[in-house]
């Protein structure tokens, strides 16, 4: 598995600003959380999605490639820094 958490520089209030990604060793999404500028999250697994987050129907690219979009900056993350957001964006779905 690899983590990576990508900003999404925009000013449409509707879309998410920081994108986190769980990525399987055959480059897919395994989970994913979508964090707004109001506080909120999203997120989607295997087990189901919150909001309008889903699973991407593609490959995850390279951060490289990611970071060619002058509006993405991609990070790669730890395993427990992915799992900590993904803990919080738990709690605020309960």
């Amino acid at each position: 598995m690899r983590y990576i958490k990508v900003l999404w520089h925009h000013d449409c209030p509707e879309d998410p600003i920081e994108l986190y990604s769980e990525i399987g060793d055959d480059g897919w999404e395994a989970r994913k959380i979508e964090l707004y500028r109001d506080g909120r999250y999203g997120r989607a697994s295997s087990e189901g999605s919150t909001g309008s987050t889903g699973l991407s129907d593609e490959q995850i690219p390279d951060l490289a490639e990611i970071a060619a979009l002058e509006e993405f900056t991609p990070n790669e993350i730890s395993a427990a820094e992915f799992e900590t957001v993904w803990q919080n964006a738990l709690r605020q779905s309960r």
